[in-house]
This record gives C-alpha cells, structure tokens and sequence, in this order.
C-alpha cells in the first residue's frame, strides 16, 4: 500500500464506519402493539384474580368484574379484528375458533376466563407472527448488507453517490477499509483482504487484487482498493441471494398446499363437536374449553418452523434454495449426476508434466512453448505461463504467429519454425515424434492432455496438462454414500480417458463422457425413467439443460453462472462440495423434525379437545396447554438453525 493510500485508510469518513441503513421489519411495530395490548389487558385480568384471593370483602364484585371485563376486551380486540379480516378475505383459520370461544366466554359473563384465554393465545399469536418472519428477516439482513452511500470516482475526483440510484455499470468507485462494497465489479487499484461470508458461508477472508472480483454487500477489512461497476442491483450477486430467499419465502411444501386446501373442512368440523358437546352437557365452559383446545395453531406452523430453520441453516453456509418443495425433493434423492470440470475439477488447467526429448533441457521446453503462446488466450498457454512465472522462466515475444484453430499455433524465432499442439497434428506437418511415443502412450493412460513442442522439424518434448480435482470432491462423494447414495454419476464433454481418471480418483464409478449438452439431459431424464429422484451438479451454460432436466438442480458458484442459477432450483454460493451432502441431510432432519411437529400438535388437538369434553380441561388450561404446544413446536424446530456450525468451522482448515 502506498503512504497517499495509507493516509486515505486512517482518515476514513465518520458515516463511513457506521452500519448500513437499517431496514425495519413490516411487522415490528404490529408485534409491539400486540405485546403492548397483552401487557395492559393481562395486568387489568390478573388484578380482577388478585383482587379475589387478597382482597376478597374490601373491593366490590362490580369493580372486579369491570377490570375482569375491561381486560379480556383489551385482549379480545385484537384477536376479534384478525378473525373479522380473515372472513373478509374468505379464509377462515385459527382466529375465528378462538373468536368464538371468547363470545362464549363473554356470553356467560366469565370475563376472567375470557381475559386469561385471550391473554394466553395473544402471547401464542407473537411469538408464532415473530417465527414466521424468518425468512424475511433473513431478506432485510440482506439489504442491509448494501451501503446507501457510494464514493464514485469522477475524472480522479473522489465523489458521493446514491449507491442504489445513481451507480452505473462502468463507474468506478473507492472502497475504504471497514465498508461495503456497493455493487460487483472488478479491482482496479490497490489490494486487501475481503470478508465474503455473507455471500459465500466462507468463514475466512479471501485476498483481492487487481483484476479480481468482487460483489455487493462484502466487507473490504485492510486496504483501500478502487473497482469498477459490472453489476448494480437486483444483477447482482446480493440481488440474487435476494430474490432467491424471497422466492423461497414465498413458496410452499406440498403438504403446507394440502393443508391450506382442506383447512376451511376444520372449523365446521370443530363447531360441530362443540354443538353436540353444549347438546349433551349443557355447559358452556366446556364448550369454550373445547374451542380454545381444537385452535391448531401447533399444527398449521408445524411445517413452516422447520423449513425457515432448515433456510436459515442453509443460508449461512451459501446454500439457497429457491422453492422450499425442493427441500422435501433433496429428503429423497436417489442418485446425484455431477458435471466434470468446474464442479468436479477446478476447472483450471494446470502443467503436471513436463517431458522434453533426448538432449532438451525443461527450462528449455517451457520456454519455447510459453514463448510460441505468447499471444494465445487458450487456458492451455495460460497454465504455461503461470508455471513460466513461478519458475522464474522469461519468454519472448515471436517473429510470426498463427493460431491453427482446434490444432495448436504457428510461431518463429529467428527465423525457425516453432510448432506447439496436438500430437497428430505435428505428425501430419512431418515432426517425427518417434522418441517420445512411450511416453505419449503413458501420458494418455494417465488422462493427461497433451501439447506437443516442435523446433525447426525436431520434436522437443511434450507438456502434460491437468485440471486439479477439488481437494474436497473425494470426500463429498464418500459422504453421499455413506447417506446411502450409491449411483453417483459424472457426465462430462471430456474425452473417456480424462474422465476415467478422475472418477478413479473420487471415487466414482458410472462415468459417461463426451457428452453434448443434450446428451448430458438424456442421461439426467434416462435415469429419472429409472424411478430415481435425481439431482444434477453443474457450474456453466452447457450444464443448463441437464439442471433443468434434474429433479433437483444445484448450480455450483453462483456468482457468474446465471443461466445455470436460472436453471437450477439450488445455487451455491461457493465451490465446496461438501455443502451437498449437508443439504440432503438437512432435507432429512427437517422432513423428520416437520412429522414430529404434526405429531406433536395433532396429538395435544386430540388428546385436549377429548379432556376438554369431559370437563377435565379448563379454558384457562386449554388456554396454557394450546401455547404449550406451540412452544414445544417451535424449539424442536430451532434445533435445526446450528446444523452446519462444524462444517462452517471447518472451513478454517480447508
């Protein structure tokens, strides 16, 4: 860093350190209110059942009626009004059962029953409203993540600028240590250290410099660094994390879709059991015991506080689910079809091998070809000169070039003709690779890709080349099998040897390779005709097709690849493989915690509604036990909101 860069870190701008706008959630003050009302009406309640055990001959009965009657209206208020825009809506749920109940109650002049079963179910309605907002509250921490504020570089005038309404693609702005980055785009001076797991799940930092990327919402940590624009908005990466938990949100499990079709049978049923519980006891605190007991707050939240749990765990690790059905499809996956290069592989050629002819020295070999690629953007002459550089292996610019398409390239030097490519192709331009055919043999069976250098005629040996498996994919297969999958597949566009090798290495077995991007959706829809539920792995536009024909589709390092997000129905915001057999599990944990919610509030309906019947619940306890229930569903669902802490942790040593 320079001393001007250094003097602009330690002089950052006040606003600049402070948090990021706050965004207020849309039910914050509705939940106050609520809370506030259920304060005021219970200590009005609890005086009237105060006043009668401590002061029973010095307040009169009238008194302690009217605060009994003024609380359980306070309370009821709130509840009547909800149950009202319900029937106006024509939806009839929870309210209307506990309306009805309380109209009894109030019929019968029991205000302290009244007040206390209102009371109880108010408490019962925030906290089910609060658990709701999760994944809402899960959006509103991403927008906050954007900074209001952006400072654009103008003709090298440093400037601010409304970072949501006023950036452009092509701007470029100054980040200063401590800040946000306000949108995507690309480094253009300076270098620094970046926190990016509340995109990626990534626990450590990740070192930027000049011509890396970065995305919105991300903590720039050390340096000042200046970038320019690529993406602003709902384009970028943050806008997508966005619109996919929003997306999320918005859906429904298909057993969620079943409830919701055959909720409106409930109440009738229920008013029914009431009508004949009044026919044959002929007591209304029981049929107000019955309503209150029969409120299947319990059951209808038993699904949706597991899956916003189950979001919330998977979001943390940069795992984002665009349809939460897709949760209940993960519990089931049968087989898994993984892309080769890019999911599998790092999808970066790299030299593993280099081997020169008789009488060739290897800085010699490496530095005709790199010299020859000189003006060649193919992946193969960039690991060459990566490995020039870390060699410390100088190259020289050519006499003439050409780029024989499909082939290799054409250079001269000092008057010499230089040929680096394919090994059939310089047979066929009469280089005698003669010497170097065992080893050639060798190379293939290693699934090695091979570039050929020739000077002047004579062969000078040949480069091996290799895309590095992910470190972590041998061990993300291991644990698909071991969560009984066992058709692991890999479909890929490489030749069988390459593919061969590397599913030697992982682990796998079923390989299908040279596939077009057709051929890969065939397989996908080949093996769903199977009665598998198939999940497909890839990373870029040729894998769009087979994610769309998966049942499951997971677009791997969903920074760039946005056909492959549009056509997945789970995106990964990194590269760690091991993120999907966590999510398969946590399908299973949720679909096993969601029955045991149901079983849960099915259970106390069932068991109440039966005690309430015979007299041995009261609507005060109906009241206590209805909360109970709820309560009980809730924390079995929090259980899920840790899952994955080892494996973020775990980060650290990868």
């Amino acid at each position: 860093m320079s001393v001007n860069e250094q003097v602009l870190a330690t002089n950052v701008a006040p606003e600049a350190t402070q948090a990021p706008r706050k965004v207020e959630s849309k039910l914050g003050k509705p939940e106050m209110y609520r809370l506030a009302i259920a304060l005021l009406g219970g200590i009005l309640v609890l005086n009237s059942y105060l006043s009668r055990v401590f002061f029973l001959n010095a307040i009169d009965d009238i008194a302690r009626d009217a605060s009994a009657f003024l609380g359980a209206l306070i309370l009821s208020l709130p509840i009547f009004f909800e149950a009202v825009h319900d029937l106006i809506r024509g939806k009839v749920h929870m309210n209307e059962l506990v309306a009805l109940a309380l109209v009894a109650a109030f019929a019968s002049k029991d205000y302290q029953t009244a007040g206390a079963v209102a009371f109880f179910m108010l408490i019962t309605i925030t906290i089910e409203k609060r658990t709701a907002i999760g994944a809402e509250a899960a959006i509103e921490a991403v927008v906050r993540l954007t900074p209001r504020q952006a400072r654009r570089i103008v003709d090298g005038v440093e400037e601010e600028v409304d970072a949501l309404n006023d950036l452009r693609v092509g701007d470029v702005c100054r980040v200063r240590p401590g800040e946000n980055f306000p949108a995507d785009g690309v480094v253009t001076m300076g270098t620094s250290t970046v926190n990016q797991a509340s995109i990626t799940g990534e626990s450590l930092p990740v070192d930027k410099e000049v011509g890396t990327e970065v995305y919105a919402g991300t903590q720039n940590l050390t340096g000042l660094v200046e970038f320019r624009v690529t993406k602003i908005g709902s384009d970028t990466t943050l806008g997508k994390v966005r619109n996919l938990i929003a997306d999320a949100e918005r859906s429904k499990l298909p057993i969620m879709r079943m409830i919701d079709k055959y909720v409106g049978y409930y109440t009738p049923t229920i008013l029914m059991i009431a009508g004949l519980v009044w026919f044959i006891t002929m007591r209304i605190d029981r049929v107000i015991a019955v309503l209150v007991m029969s409120v299947p707050a319990a059951f209808v939240i038993a699904t949706p506080s597991a899956v916003i749990a189950a979001i919330a765990a998977a979001s943390r690790l940069g795992i984002l689910i665009k349809d939460v059905s897709y949760i209940e499809q993960a519990a089931r996956i049968g087989a898994i079809i993984f892309d080769k290069t890019g999911t599998l592989t790092e999808g970066k050629l790299a030299v593993a091998r280099l081997e020169p002819a008789e009488g060739v020295e290897l800085a010699a070999l490496l530095e005709l070809a790199t010299s020859a690629e000189h003006h060649s953007n193919h992946p193969a002459a960039e690991a060459m000169r990566n490995l020039a550089r870390e060699a410390n292996v100088s190259w020289r610019k050519p006499e003439a070039y050409e780029e024989v398409a499909g082939l290799g390239v054409r250079a001269t030097f000092d008057g010499k003709p230089c040929q680096v490519g394919r090994a059939s192709w310089l047979r066929n331009e009469g280089v005698d690779l003669s010497g170097l055919e065992e080893s050639l043999s060798e190379a293939e069976q290693q699934g090695l890709s091979v570039v050929c250098v020739s000077n002047d005629g004579k062969a000078m040996g040949w480069i091996g080349l290799s895309d590095a498996i992910r470190s972590v994919s041998a061990e993300a297969i291991a644990q698909l099998k071991e969560l009984g999958i066992e058709r692991c597949c890999m479909v890929t566009g490489d030749n069988e040897r390459v593919a061969q090798a590397v599913a030697a290495q992982i682990g796998i077995t079923e390989v299908a390779a040279a596939c077009l991007p057709e051929e890969k959706a065939e397989y996908v829809r080949k093996l769903k005709n199977e009665g598998k539920i198939v999940a497909v792995v890839g990373d870029g536009v040729n894998d769009a097709p087979a994610l769309a024909a998966g049942d499951i589709g997971i677009a791997m390092g969903a920074f760039g690849s946005d056909i492959a997000v549009q056509s997945a129905s789970v995106a990964l915001m990194n590269n760690d493989l091991r993120r999907i057999p966590f999510l398969i599990g946590l399908a299973r944990r949720t679909r096993m915690l969601t029955i045991q919610n149901f079983a849960v509030g099915l259970g106390f309906i069932v068991v109440g509604v039966y005690l309430a019947t015979l007299g041995q619940v009261t609507p005060v306890g109906a009241a206590l036990l209805h909360s109970v229930s709820s309560l009980m569903v809730i924390f079995n669902s929090a259980r899920l909101v840790r899952s994955g802490e080892m494996l973020q942790s775990g980060d650290e040593t990868k």
